[in-house]
């Protein structure tokens, strides 16, 4: 079984920046891909970046240059540094993590709000 914890969530300013965390604990395996994805009110959960265990990473287009994802992988931990942000940004983020067999884990979600 695999626990992930999700921190850092919270209100802040349009143009601030938060930092995400994702805290994993059981059975985590060096090939894992970790990600995060959000959904907003009325709309379906998007990714938004994952990375591999070897660090290549994925974004999608509207943050592309703004978030950044990294790993830590002595630690189990996934952050997200999201920078300039953007009202359209505020939603629920979710931490995934994906086996090698496709076999995915959720945690619980941290809210985003974005808004002056």
């Amino acid at each position: 079984q695999v626990q992930l914890v999700e921190s850092g969530g919270g209100l802040v300013q349009p143009g601030g920046s938060l930092r995400l965390s994702c805290a994993a604990s059981g059975s985590i395996f060096s090939y894992d891909t970790m990600g995060w994805h959000r959904q907003a009110p009325g709309k379906q959960r998007d990714v938004v970046a994952t990375i591999t265990s070897g660090g290549r990473t994925n974004y999608r287009d509207s943050v592309k240059g703004r978030f950044t994802i990294s790993r830590d992988n002595a630690k189990n931990t996934v952050y997200l540094q999201m920078n300039s942000l953007k009202p359209e940004d505020t939603a629920v983020y979710y931490c995934k993590l994906e086996r090698a067999s496709g076999y995915v884990y959720w945690g619980q979600g941290t809210q985003v709000t974005v808004s002056s």
